[in-house]
This record gives structure tokens, C-alpha cells and sequence, in this order.
């Protein structure tokens, strides 16, 4: 419980805010954009912990400190302004008063650039996902029939596979989107995956990952998630400080959540909720970029994860009771 402390204090004062502002059904609109967000990114708070695990304990510390800001404010409130600001033309204080005043076209302005938000974090998404299925060191496999497939290894073992899919899948998006914007978002996510990577590599040391460079890592990868969560929001509520209320509680229990799996070791407990949390990934980066051509439900896009992570941390549950059974019958 003491990890989430913070959390719980947050969600406390931002209800009681919700709830002066507009009563009742503000609160229940907070509510119900707080488990939004927490079903769009519990994978994230997974995929948090194990990158945190490979860091040094002050950094880990720093990602609490200044991520937490970054997290509510930072990506939930000040980065939509700035995309709309952008794709507007508007400076940020004029955009910020067309949040204010005028709600509707704020939203319309940041729905007519959704398709570039959702090619840009759907690539980096898709590359974090390639680099885990194809991690040769990775001794655990969950789903043998994939993971353990001949079509798999032999994919393995061809050098820069990541980059190969990736720019496949972006070269067909751009193709069939015929919007050249689209393949320069997609291909900027790549990049900058590949650029944080790059110099995480060069920078690490004796496997311990270079705090900067993971803190910048963790910070794209949650912005990534909270695309999702900031334009499915408007569906609920069209007032960017109830918006930022109801996302920020749960982006403080998410980053709760992540504290709690490294505190507690919670990945070697559950040795496939890993597993799961990328293959939740995965398939928020293939509904991403089907969103450039449809319309997705967030409902679904959060079930999607719910059932990836349930389904690991039950077969988790399963294997533990049998290596403890083997145990026993050992001893």
C-alpha cells in the first residue's frame, strides 16, 4: 500500500476538485477517464518496471520524481497543446485559450492531425515490441507456437530484422494512406527509438542502463500510451482540466503500479507478465495504425491489454504451482 500512497493522494484531491468543479456527473466522468487510462497502460507500467530494473537505484528515484509531473501535466495537458499549437499555426498561449474558449475546435484541430499521433507512436510501440521478440538472450518463452517457431528463429537470425519490418510496415502504410505526412511520423518514431537505443548502448555500463537515457526512453514510451488515452478522452468530456484530472490519477497509479513491480520484484514472480505486456503492446501499435483508417473504440483497445496481461499472469500463477510442486516432490 505505501507505494501507492501518492497516488491515492492525488486521486483524492483531484475528485474533490472534479466534484466542486461540476458536481456529481464531472466526478463520474473523472472516474471513468481514470480507468481509462489505467486499462490503456497497465502494459506500460510493466514494460516500466523492467526497464527501471536495469537502471541505478537514483535514477530510479528520478523517474518517480520528475516523471510523475512530466506524466499529469506534461503529456496529459501541455503536449496536446503544443501538437495542436502546431498543427494549428498558433502560438501555445493562443492555442491554450482555444482550449479553453472554444473546446470544439480544439478538438477538431487535434483530431485532424490523430492520424500522425498514432503513425508516430504506433512505430515506436511496434519497435519496442520487434526488440523484445527478437531478444536471443531472452530465456523465457510464453507463447511457444510464436516464440519458439522455425519461421521466428530463422527471422532472428537475419541481421537489422527489426529495422527490415519496421520500414516494411511503414513503406505499406505510407502506400496505402497516400499521405506522405504519415510515412514522416511513422519513420520519426523509428528513428527515434533507434537514436535512444543507439546511445542508451554506448552509454551503459556492465549491463546497468544509462539513467539518462533510460528516463528519456520510459518518457517516450509513456507518451506513446497516452496518445490513445488523450484523444479517446474528449469522447467523455471536452474540458481539458477535467481531461488532465481524470488521465493524471491514472498515470500516478500507473507510475504506482511500476514502483510497486520493482519494489516488490514482481517480474520475477510473474515471469510472463513481461511477456504479456508486449504482446499488449503490439497490439496497441496494430490498432493504432489500423486507426489511421478506421475508427477503433478505446473499449476495445483496453480489453485487448486486460486479456494480454490476465492471460500471462494466470499461465504465471500456473507455472509457479507446479515448480512448487516439483519441489516438494524433489525434497
Amino acid at each position: 500500500m505505501k507505494h501507492f500512497r501518492g497516488a491515492i493522494f492525488i486521486a483524492i484531491v483531484g475528485l474533490v476538485l472534479a466534484f466542486y468543479v461540476g458536481g456529481v456527473s464531472t466526478l463520474y466522468v473523472v472516474v471513468l477517464l481514470a480507468m481509462l487510462e489505467v486499462s490503456l497502460s497497465f502494459d506500460n507500467a510493466v514494460v516500466n518496471a523492467k526497464v527501471l530494473e536495469t537502471m541505478e537505484s537514483k535514477w530510479q528515484e528520478r523517474f518517480i520524481i520528475f516523471g510523475m509531473p512530466i506524466a499529469v501535466f506534461g503529456m496529459r495537458f501541455l503536449f496536446p497543446i503544443i501538437i495542436v499549437a502546431i498543427a494549428s499555426g498558433l502560438g501555445i498561449l493562443e492555442t491554450f485559450t482555444l482550449a479553453l474558449d472554444n473546446p470544439e475546435k480544439y478538438q477538431e484541430t487535434l483530431g485532424s492531425v490523430e492520424k500522425l499521433i498514432f503513425a508516430f507512436g504506433g512505430s515506436f510501440l511496434l519497435m519496442v515490441f520487434l526488440s523484445f521478440i527478437f531478444d536471443v538472450d531472452r530465456e523465457d518463452k510464453w507463447i511457444t507456437i510464436v516464440e519458439e517457431s522455425d519461421i521466428l528463429l530463422t527471422m532472428g537470425k537475419v541481421s537489422s530484422i527489426q529495422m527490415i519490418i519496421s520500414m516494411a510496415i511503414g513503406i505499406l502504410l505510407m502506400s496505402l494512406s497516400t499521405q506522405p505526412s504519415i510515412g514522416i511520423a511513422y519513420f520519426t518514431g523509428v528513428l527515434l527509438y533507434s537514436l535512444i537505443e543507439s546511445l542508451d548502448n554506448i552509454l551503459s555500463s556492465n549491463g546497468v542502463r544509462n539513467g539518462l537515457m533510460g528516463l528519456l526512453y520510459l518518457e517516450v514510451l509513456d507518451a506513446s500510451f497516452s496518445f490513445d488515452g488523450v484523444i479517446g478522452a474528449f469522447a467523455l468530456s471536452s474540458d481539458i482540466f477535467i481531461i488532465m484530472i481524470g488521465l493524471g490519477i491514472g498515470a500516478m497509479f500507473v507510475r504506482s503500479l511500476t514502483l510497486y513491480f520493482v519494489k516488490e520484484n514482481t517480474l520475477d514472480e510473474f515471469k510472463y507478465l513481461e511477456h504479456g505486456a508486449h504482446y499488449a503492446i503490439f497490439a496497441l501499435a496494430m490498432v493504432m495504425f489500423l486507426k489511421i483508417f478506421f475508427h477503433v473504440n478505446e473499449i476495445m483497445v483496453g480489453t485487448l491489454g486486460v486479456l494480454f496481461i490476465g492471460a500471462s499472469l494466470f499461465h504465471s500463477i500456473i507455472e509457479n504451482h507446479k515448480e512448487k510442486k516439483l519441489v516438494k516432490q524433489l525434497a
